[in-house]
């Protein structure tokens, strides 16, 4: 296996590990708090433009968003103007966990990076960014 993809293989199914532990304390899975971020910078927002916003299906939102009713940290309702739409609002529980959240998602961030100066941490960012761009314009190449 070539270097580069052994290396972002492991590193990322440790991270996901991590970061799933983190979102269990409080009774998430983890996905589930990339949608209540989205909420988070912007409330009411359809299934489609989440799903854009983290770059999955839109039947994956439907369906984790659904999970997320039950645990009553959103809710659904029609839009105002167009009976088709449905809209995903935050309930007040989902808006208390924003704080905590966050601060797990940073605390990860610190704790898996602390070895690093802030100049490689800038460079990390900025490659990271780059490979990102290009794997996705892979994905949009024709085979």
């Amino acid at each position: 296996m070539p270097e580069f993809l052994d290396l972002h293989s492991r590193t990322n199914k440790v991270l996901r590990a991590v970061a799933e532990v983190a979102m269990q304390r409080h009774g998430l899975h983890l996905g589930q708090d990339h949608l209540l971020a989205v909420l988070w910078k912007e409330d009411g927002r359809t299934p489609g433009e989440i799903a854009a916003a983290v770059n999955v299906s839109t039947p994956a939102v439907v369906k984790m968003s659904g999970r997320l009713v039950d645990a009553g940290l959103i809710t659904r309702r029609r839009d105002d103007r167009d009976n088709r739409l449905v809209r995903l609002w935050l309930t007040g529980a989902g808006r208390a966990l924003q704080a905590p959240i966050e601060s797990e998602r940073r605390h990860i961030e610190k704790k898996v990076t602390e070895d690093l100066t802030q100049e490689e941490r800038e460079l990390l960012m900025s490659a990271l960014a780059k490979v990102h761009r290009s794997t996705v314009a892979l994905m949009t190449e024709s085979p």
